[in-house]
């Protein structure tokens, strides 16, 4: 069943760069998920740290990731999730598509509060995760060290 509200191929791409970015900088597998609420009409996408056995008596917010037919973006910090076993995690910060005239995406915080709300998906991510434009071809012979080499 297609979702009225459901997430496009680049956004999903770009949902699990900004996944693996994190894993990067905070030096930890982060799991980032995208979620169906078909009742609602729109897809999610939640963030999490997969939380090992002494941090269950910890006071964190918390989310099962995964289960049977997830949809798993970026690599996942490595983990191997495709057994379809739920993981438990610490909740990080979701994005929630909406219908809303001029506000594509929600920001969800920790506390599950809406705490930001626009059209462009990279204005609520921690990352500037843009592609850089390749020089074009004339900008090269400019460079230093480019060009035809010097004659005695």
């Amino acid at each position: 069943m297609t979702l009225p509200l459901a997430f496009t191929p680049a956004e999903a791409d770009l949902l699990g760069r900004t996944a693996d970015a994190l894993c990067a900088w905070l030096g930890r597998p982060v799991i980032a998920e995208i979620v169906s609420e078909p009742d609602e009409g729109y897809e999610w996408a939640l963030f999490a740290l997969p939380l090992a056995p002494e941090d269950a008596d910890e006071d964190k917010p918390r989310v099962q990731a995964g289960g049977p037919g997830a949809r798993f973006l970026g690599n996942s910090g490595g983990l191997d999730l495709s057994d379809g076993q739920a993981v438990d995690c610490e909740f990080l910060w979701a994005v929630q598509l909406s219908d809303l005239e001029g506000v594509r995406y929600i920001k969800i915080d920790t506390e599950g509060e809406e705490v930001a709300w626009t059209d462009t998906l990279t204005d609520l991510l921690p990352f500037d995760l843009q592609e850089a434009e390749a020089p074009s071809d004339d900008e090269d012979e400019n460079e230093p060290g480019h060009g035809p080499a010097p004659t005695d």
